[in-house]
């Protein structure tokens, strides 16, 4: 978007000057009324973006109107689910905020629908009887409602511990590691790619990657893991670890890792669909699986 700065008027000046008052901005009445983007409009503009750690200035550029819409949104305003680019905002933040008060860490309320918030809700939707798919919509937002009295104008009080690895300890390993990652079908592929998307988004400098197969390996890794939905064929020689528990999966992963001959290391990991799998695999199954899948492979080289 082409920015607005002083001196514009019209409607778009109008929304912004709306915006930035809900948010305690609040612009000359004489601006407001005339819709200008006069001194006043663009002190609170500048306001506002130094208080968003945006660069200072007084101008509304294409990041100044993501962040002011952002902070716009209320709980209960849009339904959230994990996604990339994740859902981001005043509203993940408040979700966080209380299901962290609430027992159900999301670890730093940072605004970010990853991974951990997912996680966070699930365990609280299982709490309240209701369907576990970690998308919050205005059910879930009924219950912690209900439990305003708990959550309430109380402080988060950390640390926040996560299930499962953790934030900090997983971008860690993903940093430490170079990982490669490949898949011998397309089951496996939807959730390498999952895998994949999850680790980019625990941290910018994920030493996790894709590969086409074994054969096409990067210069350092020190891992190599094929995922697949199906057995092991006969006559194949590679360590073949069934993922259908997830408790000492991480562990089997390492030794493995340790015991493995081949430079770099190859593991295949075998998808649990069992005997009786009938064609269907949903997005749900995949997304559930690869978060599970990740958080075992940051835990076995903790």
């Amino acid at each position: 978007m082409e920015p607005i700065r002083e001196g514009a008027v019209g409607a778009a000046v109008e929304d912004i000057q709306a915006r930035l008052d809900a948010l305690g901005y609040v612009a000359d009445e004489a601006e407001r009324a005339a819709q200008t983007f006069g001194p006043s409009t663009a002190t609170a503009v500048a306001r506002f973006r130094l208080e968003h750690d945006l660069p200072l200035g007084s101008e509304v550029d294409t990041n100044t109107w993501s962040t002011l819409v952002d902070e716009g949104y209320c709980m209960g305003d849009r339904t959230l689910y994990l996604r990339l680019p994740n859902f981001h905002g005043a509203d993940v933040r408040q979700l966080q905020k209380c299901l962290n008060i609430l027992g159900f860490s999301c670890g730093e309320a940072d605004g970010y629908y990853g991974v951990h918030t997912e996680a966070a809700v699930k365990q609280f939707q299982e709490s309240q009887g209701q369907l576990a798919d970690g998308m919050a919509f205005p059910d879930t937002f009924d219950a912690i409602d209900r439990l305003h009295h708990v959550w309430g104008g109380k402080p988060a009080a950390g640390p926040h511990p996560m299930g499962g690895m953790g934030f900090a300890r997983a971008a860690e390993v993903l940093e430490r590691m170079q990982i490669s990652l490949a898949a011998e079908d397309p089951i496996s592929r939807n959730i390498a790619g999952r895998i994949w998307n999850l680790s980019s988004a625990t941290t910018e400098h994920s030493g996790l990657d894709l590969i086409m197969d074994a054969e096409n390996t990067r210069a350092g890794d020190q891992l190599v893991l094929i995922l697949a939905s199906n057995p092991l064929p006969s006559g194949q020689k590679m360590p073949n670890l069934m993922t259908d528990d997830m408790d000492t999966l991480p562990q089997r992963i390492h030794t493995a890792f340790e015991s493995s001959r081949r430079t770099p290391p190859l593991v295949r990991l075998e998808m649990p669909l069992g005997s009786n799998y009938d064609g269907t695999f949903t997005t749900g199954d995949a997304q559930t699986l690869a978060v599970v899948l990740l958080d075992a492979i940051c835990m076995a080289f903790e």
